[in-house]
Order: C-alpha cells, then structure tokens, then sequence
C-alpha cells in the first residue's frame, strides 16, 4: 500500500458492503430465496476481498480459473432466477418522513456533497500527505476521491439525521434487492469488451465487412460503421465496449485509411450511434433496467420502449451527418 486510500483500500469497502448484504440475506427468513440470493452476493464479494490473498497463494492461473468459476456461477444463479428479497423489511417510512419533515432540503445536501468534494479533491488533493505518505491513491485518483467523498457525505448524513451507520448497510441491502443481479451487469460487460479487444475481434470484422461488402462504397460502409455501433452496442450493452472493436474493424481501415474520412467527426458520431443502441438495450442496464428496478416500475422494459423512436431518427440522423460532413 503506498497511499492511505488505495484501490486495495476501496475495493475492500465494496467487498465488505457485498458479503454484508449476503449474511443479511441469509439472516432473513422472509426471503424465500434467502440462501441462493446470500450465497450470490457473498461469491460476488470473493473478488473485491480475497483476490489479492489468492493471486499471493495459489497464483495467477489457479486465481483466474477461481474468479472465472464464480462468474459462471453468478450467471447460472441469475438465469435460474434465484434471486429473490425479503417480505418483511423494516419499514422505516415513518421514520423517513419524520426527518424529511425536520430537515427539508436539506436532505439532499449529502447527495450533492459527493461531485463537489470528488471535484475539489480531484483538483486539489492530489499533494495532500499525512506523514510521509499520500492520502489519495495517485494512480487511481478519481476512485479514491470518490470513496472519500462517499464516506465523508455518509458521516455528514448519519450526523444530520441522527441515523445509525448501519442503517445505511441496511439500506444498501434493501436497494441491491430491488436491483438484484443486474447491478453487476456493467462489470460483466466492461470485463466482455476487454475479451473482444484481445481476441482481436475487429479484424474478424474487417474480413467480414471485406467478403460481403464492396470496400469502394463510402456510403455502404458509413452505414455498416454506424448500424454496427448499434448492434454490437445492443450486444454488449456498452458503447466504449463496442467502440474499439467498430473502430479497427471499419472505421480505421475502410473509412479512415481507404476514404481519407475525418477521423474527429467519423468517431464522435460513430460513438453516438453506439448510445442510440444503448437505449435500445436491456444489456445497459446502468441505464435502463436499475433506474426502471430502482423507481420500482412494474414493467421494467417501459423505459426501453419509449426511447426506441428516439434512438431510431438519431441513428438515422447521424448516418446522414456522416455521409456529408466526414
């Protein structure tokens, strides 16, 4: 450890959070999916707590094979559905108006402390020591300035209300409940776009693209580039996961190389056409399916359909832009 918050220091808080919320589960006879759901957020937490311990064991290759065992696991306990929450959660609604009724807005100053302090760290923290050793990690800076500025809102928090530190664990448990195991889609995906990347993916593409379309029509591969951006952002449900594997595949040596195209217009609207699949997907689910689960709507798919027209004419639109302006 060379800085008091490290990214050891914040992956170990996540860990602690997740294996709470697994003895929580299996603590709660209400749940009739108390064990699978304990025992899926305990494997999940594996990972953030006991990696570093099993790479120094049992090495890279046994570890590796371990934590891709568990995401299989993970995978197979949200396909089988055996997720499921408690019936008879502490219902804490009076308690939530009572202090609503006491502090008023002053409610969300917690909330709002976290991008200001993560800011202002961010900008004017990075020298800061205590002793001879920094405070913040300087390698992951904008990590550990946002677990600082998460702890600091939450210390304020619980001083404003008069609220037990624990109530936020309990709370916590309560929200990955409703999210369940969509909360760690994002993870998955980002972790599937690295596979793409060093599977080299984008050069099967561009021998794809090169059987079946004629490389000399611009217009035929804008369309390809921008529909691809879509597709596979459907696919992984992350446009930064899609953007390199479009990008080596047709936009760099077609469009790029083959048709002197911009490369600044050419890519920024080829990234926008990757969130127009974004808001087609339940594979975001960052931003489709946790917000819809979080709100509690009944249908969690509502969110998707109504954006659908939205991202159909901006895909239209930025094909258009594309074939003019790059």
């Amino acid at each position: 450890m060379n800085s008091f918050i490290s990214i050891d220091v914040v992956f170990y808080l996540v860990g602690a959070l997740l294996l709470s919320v697994g003895v929580m589960n299996a603590a709660d006879a209400s749940n009739p999916k108390r064990w699978t759901t304990a025992l899926f957020w305990s494997l999940f937490s594996v990972g953030f707590l006991f990696a570093d311990l099993m790479l120094w064991g049992l090495g890279k290759a046994l570890t590796y094979r371990i934590i891709g065992g568990i995401v299989m696991l993970l995978a197979l306990f949200a396909g089988f559905n055996l997720l499921g929450s408690g019936g008879q959660v502490i219902d804490l609604s009076a308690e939530k108006n009572e202090h609503a009724e006491r502090l008023g807005n002053r409610l969300f100053l917690p909330a709002v402390f976290i991008p200001i302090i993560t800011v202002l760290l961010t900008l004017f923290g990075k020298n800061i020591t205590v002793g001879q050793m920094p405070l913040l990690d300087p390698k992951n800076l904008t990590l550990a300035c946002l677990a600082l500025a998460c702890a600091l809102s939450l210390t304020f928090a619980c001083w404003t209300t008069k609220a037990h530190p624990f109530t936020a664990v309990r709370e916590a448990r309560r929200l990955v409940d409703a999210v369940g195991w969509a909360l760690i889609l994002p993870m998955m995906l980002a972790m599937l776009g690295g596979v793409f990347v060093v599977a080299k993916t984008g050069g099967s593409i561009q021998s794809l693209v090169s059987a079946m379309v004629n490389p000399e029509s611009r217009t035929a591969l804008i369309i390809i580039y921008a529909l691809g951006m879509a597709i596979f952002t459907m696919i992984m449900g992350n446009a930064f996961a899609a953007f390199p594997v479009m990008a080596a595949g047709i936009a760099l040596p077609f469009l790029i190389l083959g048709h002197g195209a911009k490369p600044a217009p050419l890519l920024a609207l080829g990234m926008l056409s990757g969130y127009c699949g974004t808001l087609m997907t339940p594979m975001a689910a960052n931003f489709n399916i946790v917000p819809a689960a979080l709100l509690e709507l009944k249908d969690k798919y509502k969110i998707i359909r109504y954006q659908i027209p939205t991202a159909l004419g901006v895909l239209v639109c930025n094909i258009v832009l594309m074939i003019f302006i790059v």
